[in-house]
């Protein structure tokens, strides 16, 4: 009999606590009521930057990345159009330059900085808006070409990118 009542205590016990949870996310998103999102395509504008170049594909890759970044981590529906939350921008920035030199002044390690500037609108919630630039950095072998590295590089640099802005955006920390 004890054996019964012990059981169905813990098993209350976890029900009750799996309620509990069921407003929490793993991710920390605060989407308040929002029910969907837009990620406008993010223009490649780098070489209005000094030393800045332009990569084809970097403005749809990035996009992209946001998009999936967010669809991921919360339970929102992308849409194409008047979404609650509503991210744009452009890239402001994609240069590489040399960060170290060996003994005999060559460039031992060069610098991928990637920089986006980004405004957030949340319609239903007006106070959360922001316009910032967020930026990041991928280190690499002097010796290696960029392009051998580009993939990894842009791997990196998304995450990254895409982490500071969801945190920016909705995070609740």
């Amino acid at each position: 009999m004890k054996r019964k009542n012990g059981f169905k205590v813990g098993l209350l016990a976890l029900v009750l606590s799996l309620y509990g949870c069921g407003a929490y996310n793993f991710s920390g998103a605060d989407i308040g009521t929002a029910t969907t999102f837009q990620v406008n395509f993010f223009q490649n504008y780098a070489d209005q930057s000094a030393r800045s170049v332009i990569v084809p594909g970097l403005d749809r890759e990035f996009t992209n990345a946001l998009q999936e970044m967010i669809n991921n981590l919360t339970s929102l529906s992308l849409t194409g159009s008047n979404g609650d939350l509503l991210y744009e921008g452009e890239i402001v920035e994609y240069k590489v330059v040399p960060m170290t030199a060996t003994a005999d002044q060559r460039t031992a390690q060069n610098r991928l900085t990637m920089s986006v500037n980004v405004r957030f609108f949340n319609n239903t919630k007006e106070d959360a808006d922001f316009e910032r630039r967020f930026s990041f950095f991928y280190d690499f072998d002097a010796a290696a070409s960029l392009t051998s590295v580009q993939a990894v590089a842009h791997e990196e640099i998304f995450e990254r990118l895409t982490q500071d802005i969801f945190n920016a955006s909705l995070g609740n920390w």
